[in-house]
């Protein structure tokens, strides 16, 4: 589970079912790759460690007919973004994929899947805190950690989060 979802509660999931809301899953192995900080300028030559995925065919499906239907499709946390932006089809639709990816995603990224993304508070320098930036674009990400650290949100794994749309 990413950590992003560990802000979904029995209650919430069951609530979420309720109104029609679909869970599909994804597996990503999480490896201190995506943890460790960003040491170079050129964020092109920041090289991931690979991490292990799969995504199996009754997700496709599930994420695929949503697309098609123009609704929201939730990314619940930057590993799961990574995962499905990793198995991407030439006609920008998700597909069925199990490997490993090292793929790395910032500025000036073009997101095929999700339109929408949970996800926690995390520390700068991080390819989690750059792959934020590009989706909901950097100032908008500045404005809201100055907000986070003004009211004294909690970062890292177990903080507070935020729904990016």
């Amino acid at each position: 589970a990413p950590t992003a979802g560990l802000h979904f509660s029995k209650n919430l999931l069951k609530r979420l079912e309720i109104k029609g809301v679909y869970l599909p899953q994804v597996t990503l192995h999480v490896g201190l790759g995506t943890f460790r900080e960003i040491e170079v300028e050129d964020l092109s030559k920041h090289k991931m460690e690979a991490e292990y995925f799969a995504i199996p065919q009754k997700t496709v499906d599930v994420v695929n007919k949503t697309k098609k239907a123009n609704k929201k499709i939730c990314s619940v946390g930057t590993t799961s973004m990574r995962t499905i932006e990793s198995a991407v089809s030439a006609t920008g639709y998700l597909k069925e994929a199990e490997g490993w990816t090292n793929l790395f995603i910032y500025h000036p990224f073009e997101f095929s899947i999700a339109n929408c993304m949970i996800t926690n508070f995390h520390l700068p320098k991080s390819s989690l805190m750059i792959m934020v930036s590009a989706f909901a674009g950097h100032e908008l990400i500045k404005e809201a950690y100055a907000e986070a650290i003004k009211n004294d949100y909690r970062f890292f794994s177990y903080g507070d989060a935020m729904l990016i749309i």
